[in-house]
């Protein structure tokens, strides 16, 4: 037996089982998927979606660099980057303001990790984007502004 035939046999395997343990009921979404802060994206608004998240609803400025649209002509797919030189980032959250439910997005990451974050986001309306940043158990946060239009049109 092969070393290539004994490792396709073993993930396949191991695939099995997960799978079995799957469909009976075994492992469900909530028991292998990390906790997730439900409050924070529960929240309707800003100072709860922050409160929710990271026990606190202030930030300083800190280097952090959004690049968004300054003009989203559909509200349902924005391109937002965040990027940030601080060191050690735990977490690094969106927070779209005028949304029913602000919190667009939160990220765990390893404290070695560069802080990088790609992703869209929905928009119902022209508001403000906030992306914050925990770091060394402080928090740090930039805004832009995103002018959404209705369907293109300026609206």
């Amino acid at each position: 037996m092969s070393i290539k035939r004994r490792t396709f046999l073993q993930g396949t395997m191991a695939g099995s089982v997960i799978g079995v343990a799957a469909s009976a009921g075994l492992l469900s979404p909530r028991t292998v998927l990390a906790a997730w802060p439900q409050a924070a994206f529960d929240s309707e608004n800003v100072a709860g979606a922050m409160k929710g998240l990271f026990s606190s609803e202030t930030a300083a400025d800190g280097d952090i660099t959004i690049k968004a649209p300054d003009i989203a002509e559909n509200g349902a797919v924005v391109p937002i980057t965040v990027t940030s030189g601080i060191k050690g980032i735990e977490t690094m959250a969106l927070i779209v303001e005028k949304n029913p439910r602000p919190l667009a997005a939160s990220f765990d990451m390893s404290p070695t990790t560069e802080g990088y974050v790609s992703t869209r986001v929905k928009m119902g309306k022209t508001s403000k984007l906030i992306a914050v940043v925990k770091a060394g158990g402080k928090l740090y946060s930039a805004s832009k502004e995103v002018k959404v239009t209705i369907g293109g049109c300026g609206g």
